[in-house]
């Protein structure tokens, strides 16, 4: 099987990141076939942003890198999976992971257990 990833509409595939360490879920970011290649060159993690629609380098502000231990894809070829050492938190609101915010079975918001690793507002303001 050849890399072919299945981009959507708008250009991208989503992409699942997990601490290699731990194996927990860090995050879920789409991908765009720049990012993709400069990830794979640099052994960077670097994404899309839809919301800012921008190309960026995870770490290029608050300096919580994500260096690439594995690469897989999905039988379709339509979702990525990296396993990365994750420096520092994964999350822009402090916390390890973007899934600290655990549900009930009926759909309610649990208390938050997670202490952050970071106050985002003094890592991001010092760089804005």
């Amino acid at each position: 099987m050849n890399l072919s990833p299945k981009y959507n509409s708008d250009g991208l595939v989503p992409a699942i990141v997990q601490d290699s360490a731990s194996r927990r879920v860090l995050m879920m970011a789409w991908m765009n076939a720049t990012s993709l290649q400069t990830t794979l060159e640099t052994g960077l993690m670097h994404y899309w942003s839809r919301s800012r629609q921008k190309y960026w380098l995870k770490g290029e502000t608050s300096g919580h890198t994500q260096k690439v231990v594995r690469f897989s894809i999905d039988c379709d070829q339509d979702t990525l999976l990296f396993e990365v050492e994750q420096i520092g938190g994964a999350c822009h609101t402090g916390h390890q992971s973007c899934f600290f915010q655990e549900i009930d079975r009926a759909g309610t918001p649990l208390p938050v257990r997670e202490t952050p690793v970071f106050n985002p507002e003094h890592t991001y303001a010092q760089k804005s």
